[in-house]
């Protein structure tokens, strides 16, 4: 017969103390486990005799209170002299409660009143059961505790792999960096929580450069000057052999004097690359040098930062770096495209006094009209970088025009007017082969249609017009009138609007056209004849031609 108590009971679903019961049972004797109260858990009692409830409690108390729990392994004891008993201890916790447990053997009146052989051998063969009973709860229980460390470890593991796998699928290159590095100290102290974190990058000229707060969250203070002794102090360690500084005052005093809140410090950096001539080499190599660093202070789940901590905070502040360095690889990429370009488009102007600067300005006019008609025509930024683009290269196909006859001052003949007309077509044939720039060949292609088809070279009208055509056509018209020729002066700026009135709907589309005129026309006047300058300053404009050719090459 079974008798067990359900309530404070978690313990036996732990353990088969059944099956330990059973044998007990057929060897004539009853078993019995109690709490640390004294109190019944479970009673198996066999067909030899029945025991008393409350003594076999009293026995457990007895035991539990005469036992020596810093055993390693608690000896089984004899208790008036009919019950054998031993505590059931474990490393760790077993049930939601810290508690003890008393296992006890009823051997019964008759067995406990004898001295035959018999009785010794059973009270013998009942101890080593008892024993062997408590090596095995111990077991379960070091065992429990090594799943549950695993388990944590396990799943701390995942959590930096998932850290990491978004950190490498984030890492776009239009992303800002700003963006992308606050992203890493979020996601990194949700995994590893920190009082402060802060990303701190080199910036300012080849010559002077500083490290500047790129971003952070929690309470840190790190001014210019702190940040160069954090650089200071980590290039030392770096150039020790160290992958990162970890400082505290845990096992012996701070490495280094820091402030007074710090705790617990851990400082680990961006590296770069830069070339054997920025690094002072005479052979063909790159070395690493640092680009930035991530400062991380007092732990708040632990006392100190360990191996552990360092690992990943390397490999975040790796992905960091590259992130980093491909960012500025682009960027070099970039404005080495769009450098190309305007070289490309100034040697077309090159070729006419008259028309110098018109490719530069016709783009400017064409990213003017373009964010001025955005909310009505729903046009996104992407799309005005491309039709800035197509202004600035509109008029490539004259490279293929002879310049005799680019360069004629006086009126063109039919044959030279059909040549001219040739341009729209040769550029958009020579960008349609460059993959990158095929959503800007419309823009170079039909910048001299007209609405009422009446234009060249493919006499489309109204709505068969793309929109960055009609755009950029209405930028090289407007350009043109304002712009001194061979034939005639430059028109005012209301002698432009006129013109450009006049032509709503013929040669102009009208809604587009309209939005134009109601922009302020004479503040870009004046910006193009200040060079492009003042609110859109050259460092400015330079700036949007690179980001401009980003979305082309992303």
């Amino acid at each position: 017969m079974q008798e067990v108590l359900t309530n404070n009971s978690a313990i036996l679903r732990l353990y088969a103390f059944d099956e330990f019961a059973e044998t007990v049972n057929r060897l004539g004797c009853n078993f019995a486990l109690c709490d640390d109260q004294g109190g019944l858990l479970m009673m198996r009692q066999g067909s030899a005799f029945s025991s008393d409830k409350d003594s076999v409690c009293q026995a457990a108390g007895s035991l539990l209170k005469e036992s020596n729990q810093d055993n390693d392994l608690p000896s089984v004891l004899l208790i008036d002299k009919r019950y054998l008993g031993i505590v059931l201890t474990c490393s760790g916790s077993l049930t939601s409660y810290k508690t003890k447990t008393a296992a006890v053997i009823d051997i019964g009146e008759k067995n406990s009143s004898g001295e035959g052989e018999s009785s010794i051998i059973l009270n013998e063969a009942l101890t080593q059961m008892l024993v062997m009973l408590s090596k095995g709860f111990k077991l379960i229980g070091q065992t429990k505790n090594q799943i549950e460390t695993i388990s944590t470890e396990l799943s701390q593991v995942y959590e930096e792999l998932v850290l990491l796998h978004k950190l490498s699928s984030n890492m776009n290159l239009t992303e800002s960096d700003c963006n992308y590095l606050q992203m890493a100290c979020d996601s990194l102290t949700e995994i590893v929580p920190v009082e402060g974190i802060a990303i701190l990058l080199e910036k300012g000229t080849e010559h002077q450069k500083q490290l500047m707060l790129a971003a952070g969250a929690g309470i840190i203070d790190i001014n210019p000057h702190m940040a160069a002794i954090l650089h200071s102090r980590l290039e030392e360690h770096i150039n020790s052999g160290k992958e990162a500084l970890l400082d505290s005052a845990i096992d012996k005093p701070f490495r280094y004097q820091w402030d007074s809140t710090v705790k617990n410090i851990i400082i680990v950096p961006l590296l770069g690359k830069e070339s054997a001539q920025a690094a002072g080499l005479t052979e063909n190599s790159r070395t690493h040098h640092i680009i930035g660093l991530m400062v991380a202070v007092n732990r708040i789940d632990k006392a100190d930062f360990d191996s552990i901590d360092a690992k990943l905070f390397i490999s975040v502040a790796n992905s960091c770096a590259v992130f980093i360095e491909n960012g500025r690889l682009f960027t070099d990429l970039k404005e080495l495209f769009i450098g190309s370009l305007k070289a490309l488009t100034n040697s077309i102007d090159a070729k006419d006094q008259y028309t110098r600067g018109h490719s530069e300005r016709v783009a400017f006019i064409s990213k003017w009209i373009a964010e001025r008609a955005a909310g009505e025509l729903n046009i996104g930024q992407e799309q005005i970088h491309k039709i800035y683009l197509a202004g600035l290269l509109h008029d490539i196909g004259k490279m293929g025009i002879d310049e005799s006859v680019l360069r004629k001052k006086g009126k063109l003949t039919e044959e030279e007017f059909a040549c001219i007309k040739n341009h729209p077509s040769i550029g958009a044939g020579i960008l349609a082969e460059i993959k990158q720039m095929r959503e800007i060949v419309p823009g170079v292609l039909c910048h001299h249609e007209k609405i009422d088809g009446s234009g060249y070279p493919n006499r489309i009208l109204g709505e068969e017009i793309p929109l960055i055509g009609k755009i950029v056509g209405l930028a090289d018209s407007f350009d043109a009138m304002t712009s001194k020729r061979t034939y005639r002066d430059a028109m005012s700026v209301e002698q432009a609007r006129k013109e450009i009135e006049i032509g709503l709907g013929t040669q102009f589309d009208e809604t587009i056209g309209r939005i134009f005129l109601n922009s302020d026309l004479y503040h870009l006047w004046d910006m193009l004849q200040d060079g492009l300058r003042d609110s859109y300053s050259n460092e400015d404009l330079e700036r949007y031609g690179t980001a401009a050719v980003g979305t082309l090459i992303a």
